[in-house]
């Protein structure tokens, strides 16, 4: 069985490019476990309580129930609109979520790891955290404004994260949680070596969230309640044999939260861990990070609306900020786009079935079958495996360029060619090879592709992917 699960995004705002990177992600890996016969449980969702929700559907004049209602149905539109199949969209107003998450703070008090304090301190509320000096830069937080950071002085009840710290490392280092890529390992690894806080798990003034079932004058802490998301999904849906998760997916600016704080938690609860955290960086414009004042920002639509969605897939696979941050610009997806799909993959696709629809010609030998191919390509195994997209990518161009080489040497078109049926099938042959390797990455254009070369005849393929410019 296979658990993955993205963050649970915040509800106060749309997807942006790196919540669609994640995602799209996360699903390519969610639909190569389900063709390997897997099963496959996949997850994502919203993260709707908390001080950045509840300010924001005050702005808008909205209730915050009402609020998150209409935001969820905008994030689940969108994800369908992208092809992701998630199995969960979760929700933290769940009622049922709220029940389980009480229950789990009560088991955590109950261990004698909850006592009340006082916080003193920075607070960002762009992140929705309390930030420590060694996290902020200048005395601002890197990710948000500088209108963004507060100073609090409150009372809360605290987590005692410092008793677990320790426990948590070793499992990091021992690979008991394999944390994946080795610099986010190492990044985490380092800042358990200093001394490490406890962790405040309420909230004294914020009034949408979930009170604490032992004191109702404060509200569970968003992102503690947040986490719990992926143990209430599998209780909620009655999905309990998948726990623990396979592999959380997320960005490195969640990375403490889930490769720290989350596995402490678990620890504390005798919970199972989760197997594998994979932390993954973030995208930037040729060098700087985006920003609406800037105007620099490339929204999920900007490439929808230029690309479509196969092409958007396709450029997230191969940007994939795996080790570090990424780089693009419009002028760098341009070119992948034009280099990789429209002059590569298909120009081949549609040069060969003009060929073969000119020679009427019909291919029977298809099987569609991805773990065949998987088995004959392990470099593809790894790569998916390893939540490489990235090398995916590779694999289809070095197959592409391969066809278009052998259609040159042996020049199908020429009467004295050698046997043109035989040049062609072995080119359709390959070709499908890609539509199947391109199943869980780009399936709309999987699935034209199979149908062009398995028609009998075979017809002039339409247009892939037009190019731009």
């Amino acid at each position: 069985m296979f658990y993955i699960t993205t963050p649970i995004y915040y509800s106060n705002d749309i997807p942006h490019l790196g919540h669609l990177s994640t995602t799209i992600s996360a699903d390519i890996i969610a639909r190569y476990h389900r063709l390997i016969g897997d099963k496959t449980l996949f997850l994502t969702g919203v993260d709707e309580h908390g001080e950045k929700v509840e300010q924001t559907a005050k702005k808008a004049g909205r209730d915050p129930q009402e609020f998150v209602d209409q935001m969820a149905t905008c994030w689940q539109e969108y994800w369908k609109s992208m092809g992701v199949q998630n199995d969960i969209f979760m929700r933290t107003s769940n009622p049922k979520h709220k029940e389980i998450a009480q229950g789990l703070l009560e088991k955590i008090k109950a261990k004698g790891d909850i006592y009340l304090g006082t916080y003193k301190g920075m607070y960002c509320l762009g992140c929705e955290e309390f930030k420590a000096g060694r996290e902020l830069v200048n005395g601002i937080c890197p990710e948000h404004r500088p209108d963004q950071m507060q100073y609090k002085e409150e009372n809360n009840y605290f987590f005692k994260l410092s008793k677990y710290a320790q426990k948590v490392k070793k499992l990091l280092e021992d690979g008991t949680i394999k944390l994946i890529p080795e610099n986010k390992k190492k990044e985490m690894l380092a800042r358990l070596e200093n001394e490490v806080t406890d962790l405040s798990v309420s909230r004294q003034k914020v009034a949408w969230g979930i009170e604490l079932p032992w004191d109702t004058t404060q509200t569970i802490y968003v992102w503690v309640e947040a986490l719990m998301n992926y143990y209430s999904a599998t209780k909620i849906f009655g999905k309990e044999e998948f726990w623990p998760a396979s592999v959380h997916f997320l960005g490195k600016g969640n990375n403490w939260f889930h490769s720290v704080i989350w596995p402490a938690l678990l620890l504390s609860c005798d919970l199972p861990l989760p197997k594998e955290i994979f932390v993954h960086g973030y995208y930037n414009v040729e060098g700087v990070k985006m920003s609406k004042s800037l105007g620099n920002v490339i929204s999920p639509t900007d490439l929808t609306d230029k690309y479509e969605v196969d092409g958007t897939r396709y450029l997230l696979c191969a940007s994939q900020p795996y080790f570090e941050d990424f780089s693009v610009s419009f002028k760098w997806f341009d070119t992948v786009y034009n280099n990789d799909l429209a002059n590569g993959l298909g120009n081949l696709v549609s040069r060969v079935a003009k060929m073969c629809a000119d020679e009427k010609l019909s291919y029977s030998n298809f099987a569609d079958d991805f773990v065949t191919v998987l088995t004959q390509n392990p470099s593809l195994k790894n790569a998916l495996e390893e939540y490489k997209l990235f090398e995916v990518v590779e694999i289809v161009k070095s197959k592409v360029k391969k066809i278009n080489e052998y259609i040159n040497q042996n020049e199908p078109w020429k009467k004295e060619s050698v046997p043109k049926k035989e040049v062609l099938f072995n080119a359709v042959k390959n070709i499908l090879e890609i539509a199947l390797i391109l199943k869980p990455v780009t399936p709309e254009t999987s699935a034209k592709i199979i149908k062009v070369f398995t028609a009998s005849p075979i017809l002039p393929s339409p247009t892939l992917f037009a190019r731009v410019s």
